[in-house]
C-alpha cells in the first residue's frame, strides 16, 4: 500500500517506520533538516529503537515513481507524497492556545487542506491529539466521509517501541457507515501487521469516545504524578521518609508502582496540554478533579522553589529577594538539565522551567548545565555552562529533577526529589 505520513515528530516518525516494514511510505515535513536526517538514516528525535530500525531494518529509498515496495522516504514535497497515497496519516502538532483555552488545530487543518486538494479519495487518519468533537466537525467542514481518528499512546523516547508493543489499538469512526467501518478495520490491521505484539486489544468506537479516551488517559496520568508529588511534599514538609510511604502504598496491587517517582511536576508534550483541553471540554459539566490536577502542578513547583531557596540558606522569599538585590551577591543556583526525562532531548513544558521562573522572580542567579544547548548560550537570559566540573564547582546548590551518577561527588549540593532513579 502507498502511504503518506504528515509530520516527522514522535508520533509521525514512529508510525512511518512501523508501516514502512511492509509498505511504501512517504514521510512529509516542512522542516528540511528533519527530512535530510531521516533520508540519511538518522532519527531527528531521540529514540534508540527508532535509530536501530532506521539503521538496520528499514529500506530508505527514493524511487522515480512509487511502486508500492516496502520502504521509507522523507520529503518536503507534499504534492508528490499525497497525490498517489491510498492512506494519509496526519500527525501534525496541536499546541494548547492559552488565549483561547483550547487546542490550536491550525496545523492539522493546513495538512488536511493540502491532502484534500491533491487527493480527495485517500483514507485520512488523524493521529494528532484533538478536542472532543473535532473529527465530526472537520468531516462536516470538508464534506468528507473518509476521515477517521485513531489516538496514539506513545511515551517520549520510546515511541517506536510503543507502536511495536501497543497497549491497545483504538479507531474512532462512524459506526453506521459500513464502508468506513471496513476501512477502520483495515487501518487497525496495518498497525497489527507492523507490531511485534500479537494479542493487541482493539476498540472500534465512535469519534467522540475515541477522542475522549486520549484526553482522559493523559489526564489520569497527570493526576497520578500529582498525587505522588503531593505525597512527597507532605513527607518532606513533615520530615517523614517519602520512599517508605510510597513503597507501602504501592504494594497494594490496585495501585501498583508505575508513575510513582516524585518529580518537580508533570510536563512534556502531552500531559499539560491534554489535561487543559479536557478541562475545556468539561464546560457546562460538573467537575473538580480535573481542575485540582492542573492546580496541583502549580502548587508543586511553588513548593520546590521554596525548598531550593531553603537549601541555599535563605529564610523565605523575602530573604532571597533582599540578598539578590546586592550587586556582590555570589550565590548561584545550578540547574542540571532542562529535559523532562533522563534520556530525552525535550524541554517542552518541562517542570524545571517552572521552578526556574519562580526562582528568577526572587532575583536568584541561575546557571544551567544542558548538553543539548551550546556552551555559553543563553536560555531565557540564563547562562549555559557545559563544562560539568566548572558547573559543579560554581554552583552553590544544584537542582536536578532527575539525579545522575555524575553528580554523586557533589551530592551534598544537590536538591532533587528523585527517589527511584527512574522516569
Amino acid at each position: 500500500m502507498k502511504i503518506a505520513v504528515a509530520g516527522i515528530g514522535y508520533v509521525g516518525l514512529s508510525m512511518a517506520v512501523l508501516l514502512a516494514q511492509n509498505h511504501d511510505v512517504r514521510a512529509v515535513d516542512i522542516v528540511e533538516e528533519k527530512v535530510k536526517l531521516l533520508n540519511g538514516r538518522k532519527s531527528p528525535i531521540q529514540d534508540k529503537e527508532l535509530e536501530e530500525y532506521l539503521t538496520e531494518k528499514i529500506v530508505i529509498s527514493e524511487t522515480s515513481s512509487r511502486n508500492g515496495a516496502p520502504g521509507l522516504w522523507a520529503t518536503t514535497n507534499m504534492v508528490d507524497a499525497y497525490r498517489d497515497a491510498e492512506l494519509v496519516i496526519v500527525a501534525a502538532p496541536t499546541n494548547y492556545d492559552i488565549v483561547k483555552n483550547y487546542f490550536d488545530t491550525s496545523a492539522v487543518e493546513s495538512v488536511l487542506n493540502s491532502i484534500i486538494s491533491e487527493n480527495s479519495q485517500a483514507l485520512i487518519v488523524i493521529k494528532s491529539t484533538i478536542p472532543v468533537g473535532y473529527t465530526e466537525s472537520i468531516r462536516e467542514k470538508y464534506d468528507r466521509k473518509n476521515i477517521i481518528f485513531s489516538p496514539e499512546f506513545l511515551r517520549e523516547s520510546q515511541a517506536l517501541y510503543d507502536n511495536l508493543f501497543p497497549s491497545r489499538i483504538i479507531v474512532g469512526m462512524d459506526e453506521q457507515d459500513e464502508q468506513l467501518v471496513e476501512l477502520a478495520h483495515m487501518f487497525a490491521d496495518l498497525l497489527q501487521e507492523g507490531a511485534i505484539r500479537q494479542d493487541i486489544p482493539r476498540l472500534f468506537i465512535g469519534f467522540h469516545e475515541a477522542e475522549a479516551i486520549k484526553l482522559f488517559s493523559n489526564t489520569y496520568l497527570a493526576m497520578r504524578v500529582g498525587f505522588f508529588n503531593e505525597l512527597d511534599t507532605y513527607a518532606e514538609k513533615k520530615g517523614f521518609n517519602a520512599q517508605q510511604i510510597i513503597d507501602g502504598v504501592c504494594l497494594d496491587p490496585r495501585i501498583g508502582s508505575h508513575y510513582n517517582n516524585p518529580s518537580f511536576g508533570y510536563g512534556g508534550y502531552c500531559l499539560p496540554k491534554d489535561s487543559k483541553q479536557l478541562l475545556a471540554n468539561f464546560e457546562g459539566v460538573p467537575e473538580s478533579l480535573i481542575t485540582a490536577t492542573i492546580n496541583s502542578n502549580h502548587i508543586r513547583k511553588d513548593f520546590i522553589a521554596e525548598q531550593v531557596l531553603a537549601k541555599a540558606g535563605f529564610d523565605g522569599k523575602r530573604d532571597a529577594e533582599d540578598y539578590f538585590k546586592e550587586e556582590k551577591s555570589s550565590c548561584v543556583i545550578g540547574i542540571y538539565r532542562l529535559t523532562m526525562k533522563s534520556h530525552s532531548d525535550n524541554f517542552r513544558h518541562s517542570a524545571i522551567q517552572g521552578v526556574i521562573k519562580r526562582l528568577k522572580s526572587y532575583g536568584v542567579k541561575i546557571m544551567i548545565y544542558e548538553p543539548a544547548l551550546a556552551d555559553g548560550e543563553e536560555f531565557y537570559g540564563d547562562r549555559v555552562v557545559n563544562d560539568l566540573e566548572k558547573f559543579k564547582a560554581d554552583s552553590n546548590v544544584i537542582v536536578a529533577n532527575r539525579f545522575d551518577i555524575c553528580l554523586e561527588d557533589v551530592k551534598e549540593k544537590v536538591y532533587t526529589r528523585d527517589i527511584y532513579q527512574k522516569d
